[in-house]
């Protein structure tokens, strides 16, 4: 018998599940996804699943099961056929790449989520800041990982960097192939029963933190490729695996992309520290922190006391907010003009006489 505790169940599921016991259902949680099939750590052990009609045409794409969900299944001839998805705790989510303005679901239920850059090649703030926004915004606790620091002279000035932005999360400093510091973060940062997520560009490390924490490989490490120096995909798909510890560790392919999905703007500022600080000084409550007269934020920048860099990064992510928050707006329209219009077929058929 698997301890579905042991996994992250708790009070939580608990009640959402309830109504689906009574039907005869199984509880269990995604830890993988190959294409049709799921798997899933069950009571019972390991099951493979697929979806229910219903939920295959009832579902949004970012609706259905992700990796870390916990799913009501009915068991049929040694698999299972998933039934519903019970509510998540939280998602890491982000804008899928390109022009589209629709959200991916990158894995759900996640206690903390882990931003790996490598200090050889990879390290830029701007993009570790945009990380952390938009795991702060879906309500996720970041941590900084730097790894590779064996490769780099000084790699305390690259911490102090990441920790000038003003968040309060912790940046640690590690070697995934020297094992310096890996064990000192295992052991303070990956508790038991909790689940963490490692997220990051190709090559940074990500699967050689797995398998150094497995002690087996779970992924083959990649190198760089020596067409644009760039980290090869190594991590295909997205597993979740327990740990030695009892921790629980999802994988993710390396992103290129990761644009924002925040909703709305009123506590936009909030993911912005240095600048929520200064914003208080603006002269109008409502300073868009552009071009409006006795901006705070605007002087600082001329002054040299807010770093441009700092906020031009905060000015995209406005954009892209902006762009994000219209094309969602536009889906729920038209979806509700399809409803409509659905509606007003289902009466004319009901009423037509044949």
């Amino acid at each position: 018998m698997t301890s579905l505790t042991s996994h992250g169940w708790n009070t939580h599921f608990e009640q959402y599940f309830h109504t689906y016991q009574t039907q005869g259902l199984e509880a269990g949680r995604v830890t993988a996804i190959e294409g049709f099939r799921h798997k899933l750590v069950t009571e019972n052990g390991q099951v493979d699943a697929t979806l229910s009609g219903a939920l295959v045409n009832g579902l949004d794409n970012w609706e259905l099961p992700k990796v870390g969900d916990w799913v009501a299944f009915k068991s049929y001839d040694q698999e299972g056929i998933i039934i519903a998805v019970l509510p998540r705790l939280n998602e890491l989510s982000r804008k899928l790449p390109g022009r589209s303005t629709e959200k991916q679901v990158i894995a759900t239920n996640i206690d903390v989520a882990f931003i790996v850059q490598g200090l050889d090649r990879d390290f830029n703030p701007m993009r570790m800041q945009r990380y952390i926004v938009q795991i702060m915004q879906c309500n996720i606790r970041p941590v900084v990982l730097l790894n590779k620091q064996d490769l780099v002279e000084d790699p305390e000035r690259f911490r102090q960097e990441v920790t000038a932005l003003g968040y309060e999360c912790p940046v640690l400093l590690l070697s995934a192939t020297g094992h310096e510091g890996l064990q000192e973060w295992a052991a303070e940062h990956l508790h038991p029963g909790e689940t963490y997520v490692l997220i990051g560009s190709s090559g940074v490390g990500k699967s050689t933190l797995v398998n150094a924490l497995l002690g087996y490989r779970l992924q083959e490490e990649g190198d760089v490729s020596d067409f644009n120096q760039k980290g090869k995909h190594t991590t295909v798909s997205r597993n979740l695996v327990m740990l030695p510890s009892g921790a629980m560790l999802i994988d993710s392919p390396g992103m290129r992309e990761f644009g924002v999905t925040l909703d709305s703007d009123d506590q936009s500022l909030n993911y912005h520290p240095l600048l929520a600080a200064l914003a208080a000084k603006c002269r109008f409550h409502d300073c868009t922190h552009q071009h409006e007269p006795g901006c705070a934020v605007v002087a600082s920048v001329h002054s040299g006391e807010l770093p441009r860099e700092v906020y031009n990064s905060y000015l995209k992510i406005s954009r892209e907010q902006a762009h994000y928050q219209t094309g969602s707006v536009e889906r729920k329209r038209t979806e509700r003009q399809f409803g409509k219009m659905a509606k007003q077929v289902f009466q004319y058929r009901k009423h037509r006489k044949y």
